[in-house]
């Protein structure tokens, strides 16, 4: 028997191997490799094409913007009249006001809304019908918002900066809960399980416990939901408006930077196209702010 085996052995060995280059198909793997080719060719493509347009539209709107911003007092005076000198202060300071009260008001019902879908539905009827209608909330157009607070709000009474504030609640809203609940199932189980062995009530856990865990996430998510109220123009054209005067009182109409920028670029006037561009780089350099922000924050949770 061991002789056998040794004499099997070696006819084995003594069989030259064959090469890899000898047994592959040569046709298929080139067939394979011009699909890759292509593949990554369309890719790139479609990145430079994008990439080419965005640089185009930024480009534009820093050198028009720039421009507005050295030659009009932009943040020292009202919206003009037509063919007048003017700026944009009240509609800054009404765009500010709108967007953080909607921030206000939106954020602390995203987050309890938030809290109660990841720590105590536990799939339950409730929690499957609030992320369905929050998910649906979250992909509704602005405009159809706006129209649901004009008729709630606006009509039959008249344009505010309250209305504008609930409407951009309402997109905020859908950001925070999903954003909070996404953050809250990241925190280990192991930490809840280290709270409830110390005898630590349930309200306490997440109050002291897994928001803490989760803080920077959590205040990444209201950042995103800020830069993304910042320009919406839609919700404040049928419900805050717009006003030509410098004005705090949240019940009458408010002047705002989108609603401005769309009434400003439509007119024939230069002195007007020139604000127009103003604010226009004045909210995207809010919003690439917010997001460089937000992403910071997010960066300096993951080192740690």
């Amino acid at each position: 028997m061991t002789l056998a085996t040794v004499t099997t052995d070696n006819d084995q060995t003594s069989q030259p191997t064959s090469r890899f280059e000898d047994r592959y198909n040569k046709r298929l793997y080139h067939k394979r490799r011009l699909i890759n080719r292509l593949g990554l060719g369309f890719a790139i493509s479609a990145i430079a094409f994008g990439l080419f347009w965005l640089a185009w539209i930024l480009l534009t709107l820093f050198v028009e913007g720039f421009q507005g911003l050295i030659e009009m007092p932009v943040f020292m005076a009202d919206t003009p009249p037509p063919m007048g000198d003017g700026g944009l202060r009240n509609a800054i300071i009404g765009s500010l006001m709108i967007a953080l009260l909607g921030l206000a008001i939106g954020t602390p019902i995203g987050m309890m809304a938030g809290i109660y879908l990841a720590e105590f539905s536990q799939g339950s009827l409730l929690g499957k019908v609030t992320r369905f209608l929050n998910d649906i909330l979250l992909s509704a157009p602005s405009i159809v918002i706006g129209l649901f607070v004009y008729a709630l709000m606006v009509k039959g009474q008249s344009f505010s900066g309250w209305a504008g504030a609930v409407a951009l609640a309402l997109i905020v809203i859908p950001i925070v809960v999903r954003t909070t609940e996404n953050m809250l199932n990241l925190v280990p189980n192991t930490l809840r399980e280290a709270a409830y062995a110390l005898g630590t009530p349930k309200w306490k856990l997440i109050s002291t416990v897994t928001l803490k865990a989760a803080k920077a996430g959590l205040t990444t998510g209201v950042l995103l939901a800020f830069a993304r109220i910042t320009g919406e123009t839609a919700p404040l054209l049928f419900t805050a408006l717009n006003n030509q005067y410098f004005s705090t009182d949240m019940s009458q109409p408010m002047a705002n930077l989108p609603n401005t920028i769309y009434q400003f670029a439509m007119s024939p006037y230069d002195n007007w196209h020139a604000l127009a561009w103003a604010a226009a780089l004045l909210i995207t350099m809010t919003v690439l702010i917010v997001n460089i922000l937000a992403r910071f924050i997010g960066g300096k949770d993951h080192t740690r």
